[in-house]
């Protein structure tokens, strides 16, 4: 039976989605709950009250793979991350969720099961997606951050809002996004559709609401760390499109921090 999962996690920690050989991913915890789940691995309490964690021995061999819309990077979170995967055993949804969630919260991991449900064996979560939501924080005050650290871009300078929703407004529509794409980005072609960018503000917190069916690497942060430039004065709202057109990564502004980054929703 396949299973698709709806997930939300904080990244601060993790090397991001997937598995990786020299610490914790989204992939890694999952993976390792389902070990926990078919019974060859438990969590376990030693004589001297010492916790024996499974989810600490990275490289570990899954018992299945499970798989995800969109590979986030070290440091982003996720309020809607979608995973699929394949079991044997036939569960029912909450049972499902409420067990992984049980394995999880044991491990001390920053991942949480939303949903689970059995879907129809050709669902994929990465290629069944007809869309994928982000959304981008910027905290805009002097004081330094306590309860949004690593939640946020801290931007303590003042940004000019309605300059960078000028600027934004020539990346929408269908256009190369070479200027914004990650030189380590394994697209095919950088030819990408921007559905929408809108810039919302809520006090001193300025959100970019992000929509396409896919993105190359590191768009969205790009994307922001070129806009939050406009904001600051450094860059016009027209040299957006000048960059654009340019194709060249160079001459766009600095990737934005992954702090600041939520896949919000998946669309089927």
């Amino acid at each position: 039976m396949r299973y698709k999962l709806t997930l939300e996690y904080d990244g601060t920690e993790l090397l991001g989605w997937q598995r990786q050989n020299d610490g914790p991913s989204v992939q890694e915890y999952l993976e390792t709950a389902l070990l926990c789940l078919s019974g060859k691995d438990r969590i376990y309490t030693d004589e001297r009250g010492v916790k024996h964690n499974p989810y600490a021995v990275f490289g570990k061999e899954a018992v299945t793979d499970v798989f995800c819309a969109g590979r986030t990077d070290a440091g982003v979170h996720a309020l809607g991350q979608v995973a699929h995967f394949d079991l044997e055993t036939v569960w029912e949804g909450w049972k499902l969720r409420e067990a992984l969630n049980y394995h999880l919260r044991e491990a001390e991991a920053p991942v949480s099961v939303i949903s689970a449900e059995p879907v129809a064996d050709n669902f994929h979560a990465r290629f069944s997606a007809c869309g994928r939501h982000y959304l981008y924080k910027i905290l805009n005050r002097r004081a330094y951050p306590v309860l949004q650290k690593n939640r946020v871009w801290w931007v303590p300078v003042p940004l000019n809002v309605e300059k960078m929703k000028q600027g934004a407004s020539y990346l929408l529509g269908h256009h190369d996004f070479s200027a914004f794409r990650a030189a380590a980005c394994q697209a095919k072609s950088p030819l990408k559709t921007l559905d929408r960018l809108d810039i919302l503000t809520n006090g001193d917190e300025i959100d970019f609401i992000v929509e396409a069916r896919s993105f190359l690497h590191h768009q969205v942060r790009n994307m922001v760390g070129t806009l939050k430039m406009v904001g600051d004065g450094h860059l016009q709202p027209e040299d957006v499109k000048t960059i654009l057109n340019s194709r060249d990564r160079t001459k766009a502004g600095a990737t934005a921090p992954a702090c600041g980054l939520y896949l919000t929703k998946v669309i089927y």
